[in-house]
């Protein structure tokens, strides 16, 4: 079938709008017809090389559509059905999800080569080319097919608008708080970078019990939402952060410390690290180039004071727990998702969404691309 698609095709170039022909969906897979998408920065990281993939490739790895048609050996999805792509596939089997680790699953290992579980790519372009789909789900595109194991079905009164956010930003950020930041009720928690992952880590912390959230970004206008979201203070400056947090902690400093900005380096690391006191955590959720150092530190304060540096990836989530989870505390009004979308756009428009998430303007915090019927 023939489908409307954003793909990457040259590092540093524009994103482009094609017609692609689309083939599946095969054994395990299914067809999905996106309704909404979300504008995430990890995309942007396929046109800078950031991430390492295969070009061209459909874009998008955050959406909400309906199942239009299953193949061979689907279980628990059927035509009809509501999902939201996770852009992590949980399999259930392999060695990281045996040991409860779903969101370093096998399956993802490929994500950014978009290479089917049969080794596959599932667009075919004019001339012969063929592209993957981000993270197996391609959103950027108005059809898609995805392993079972990427989607995760949903309550279909719930919005597509919001819906499409839990596929990555929002459980990651809340993750990075809640599971790899182990916040604890009475914490003091540092959150670096107030984009779609950051604010989300906001409310994380103000759901897990945090003392103090203190809210870290260049953007003034980004810093008044973080306040509608749960931040105590906020800072433009990290100076002026690190000088006030001693008073506010009893000399203690924080427990936890939050890097979610667009691309993490070393200033941002040792910073976040300098603000946590003994056996504070700092949880590194951003993302850098394969030669980007994003580390550099002064060990003997790391091993006196036993701070520990992690990793996150999804927020250390579970997709098929958490997603639904995450919608349940937004019904119950303990989360704010639709007060994310800030901008909306269309399929045509991705390049002037990505503009603006880039420059910072206009106070964007989430921005998502509403298909057209």
């Amino acid at each position: 079938m023939k489908t409307k698609a954003v793909i990457a095709r040259e590092l540093g170039k524009p994103f482009e709008i094609v017609e692609a022909e689309l083939d599946g969906p095969h054994f395990g897979e299914v067809l999905v017809k996106w309704k909404v998408a979300g504008l995430c920065h990890s995309d942007l990281h396929m046109r800078t090389g950031d991430l390492p993939g295969r070009l061209p490739i459909v874009l998008g790895h955050e959406g909400a559509g309906v199942v239009e048609a299953v193949g061979e050996g689907v279980t628990h999805v059927q035509p009809g059905d509501h999902v939201v792509g996770s852009f992590i596939p949980a399999c259930g089997k392999c060695p990281a999800c045996a040991r409860g680790m779903s969101n370093l699953c096998d399956g993802g290992l490929n994500g950014t080569f978009g290479v089917m579980a049969d080794g596959r790519y599932p667009f075919a372009l004019a001339g012969g080319e063929t592209a993957g789909a981000m993270c197996t789900l391609g959103t950027f595109s108005q059809y898609t097919v995805a392993n079972m194991n990427s989607v995760v079905k949903i309550q279909d009164w719930i919005p597509f608008e919001v819906a499409a956010l839990v596929g990555c930003g929002v459980t990651t950020g809340w993750g990075s708080a809640v599971y790899s930041a182990d916040v604890k009720a009475g914490d003091t928690v540092v959150v670096f970078g107030i984009g779609g992952i950051g604010i989300n880590a906001i409310q994380g912390a103000k759901h897990a019990g945090a003392r103090f959230i203190l809210a870290i970004d260049t953007d003034e206008t980004k810093l008044a939402k973080a306040k509608e979201f749960g931040a105590t203070h906020v800072y433009t400056d990290v100076e002026q952060a690190k000088a006030e947090l001693p008073a506010m902690t009893w000399g203690l400093m924080a427990e936890k410390a939050i890097i979610t900005i667009g691309v993490a380096d070393a200033k941002v690391t040792a910073d976040a690290v300098d603000m946590v006191g003994k056996r504070g955590v700092v949880v590194l959720t951003s993302m850098g180039g394969l030669d980007n150092q994003s580390i550099t530190l002064t060990g003997l304060f790391v091993s006196q004071y036993e701070k520990v540096i992690k990793g996150s990836l999804f927020g250390s989530a579970n997709a098929f727990h958490d997603i639904p989870n995450i919608l349940r505390l937004w019904d119950e009004k303990q989360l704010k998702l639709d007060e994310l979308v800030t901008h909306r756009f269309n399929l045509d428009q991705v390049n002037e969404g990505y503009e603006m998430m880039e420059s910072g303007g206009e106070g964007m915090v989430r921005g998502i691309i509403v298909h057209e019927d």
